[in-house]
């Protein structure tokens, strides 16, 4: 084994609290929240007065002021444990720094402690009907009259999107312009016209929330505009995306981490033709053909990692590690459910749930196919 050496010992009992918490406050109810479409609002003030949410945070908003690692620690333990529901990486680790970075010291002082404590839920709106990858081709408009943005359009695949009291907006400020028309606002879902459509049916993530939202007429007030000036919107989102893309890759690794040893206790203890499933050679060959895999993903992901601390992680290398991850995670995925047979495809085994979370990492956060472009620019 090739031992991680990002994480000290600080770092390791962090991750024992994170892990206990999630085994006694999420893992018995995840069943119930995937019926339920969405978790409790109680595990988010939970993990609020814990400090497991924005931990990167300035104390002086809330936070702890810790570094990424411990924010990696948070989201690798929910995708270990399979708790595909739980929104807490997007909510801490790509709203906050939007508003940190951007944000007025109002709006900061305003949101991040709420953020911090669980009180309010957050949420980023760029996918539209008619653009997901392509955020240049958004429709929705905010148009300026007097002190405040008019808001009008539709949002879809907005995780987070049903329990959000505040949502990031990326919007057309002027229409008329293309990259340079793209700004984001800072919209709170009570106000008037904002409206949030029917959580989203999806194949996996059931317990996580997913909405359609819906502007209409709604008054943003000009202090909500993240950044200096209107057009800023393309470059914040470039900007914060390597950060992004780094966090599907540390989840990607760790499911497939726990995928594998899932399949490992699985094919020890089942049977075929009188053996333990281990005990034939392709299945020995398919783990030792997964755990070569998943080691290598672990080092460039960690590695990744150490750059982002260092602020080094340019767009290329973190779209190389989303692609490369999250196609990992997929192929472990189904060779685990494969090696487990039948079983493999009832719901009530941690694989199968697995096996249909996984497929949405290679379409999110931007698809596989940007991926290779964003990579194939850099030559």
């Amino acid at each position: 084994m090739i031992p991680r050496t990002l994480f000290d010992a600080d770092l390791d009992g962090f991750r024992d609290s994170v892990r206990k918490f999630l085994e006694q406050e999420a893992s018995p109810h995840h069943e119930q929240w995937e019926k339920d479409g969405q978790v409790s609002r109680e595990l988010w003030q939970k993990a609020g007065e814990l400090g497991f949410l924005c931990p990167t945070m300035p104390e002086e908003y809330g936070g702890v002021g810790a570094d990424f690692r411990y924010s990696a620690v948070v989201m690798e333990e929910i995708s270990r444990a399979g708790l595909s529901g739980i929104g807490w990486t997007l909510h801490s680790d790509i709203v906050a720094p939007y508003i940190l970075n951007y944000g007025s010291e109002e709006l900061k002082k305003h949101y991040l402690p709420k953020m911090a404590s669980g009180e309010i839920i957050t949420a980023i709106a760029m996918s539209e009907p008619g653009a997901g990858s392509d955020l240049q081709g958004v429709k929705t408009t905010a148009l300026k009259d007097g002190d405040h943005y008019i808001l009008n359009g539709s949002k879809t695949f907005i995780t987070n999107g049903q329990m959000a009291d505040l949502v990031i907006v990326v919007a057309k400020t002027d229409p008329k312009e293309g990259a340079k028309g793209i700004s984001l606002l800072l919209v709170e879902t009570k106000w008037e016209g904002f409206e949030k459509g029917q959580n989203l049916n999806k194949v996996g993530m059931k317990a996580q929330d997913t909405s359609e939202l819906f502007f209409q007429d709604v008054k943003v007030p000009v202090t909500h505009l993240l950044g200096s000036m209107e057009g800023q919107g393309f470059f914040q989102l470039m900007q914060e995306l390597p950060a992004e893309r780094l966090q599907i890759g540390l989840t990607a690794v760790a499911a497939a981490e726990a995928a594998w040893q899932w399949t490992l206790d699985y094919v020890k203890e089942r049977k075929a033709f009188g053996k333990p499933v281990i005990k034939f050679q392709n299945t020995r060959f398919k783990m030792a053909e997964m755990k070569a895999e998943i080691t290598a993903a672990r080092v460039f992901t960690d590695r990744c990692l150490e750059l982002h601390l260092d602020k080094k992680l340019d767009i290329p290398t973190a779209a190389m590690l989303k692609q490369y991850t999250t196609d990992l995670q997929c192929r472990v995925m189904d060779e685990c459910v494969q090696l487990h047979g039948g079983y493999g495809y009832m719901w009530e085994y941690p694989i199968a749930r697995a096996w249909a979370d996984s497929r949405v990492q290679r379409i999110y956060g931007g698809t596989n196919e940007i991926m290779k472009e964003i990579v194939a620019r850099a030559f």
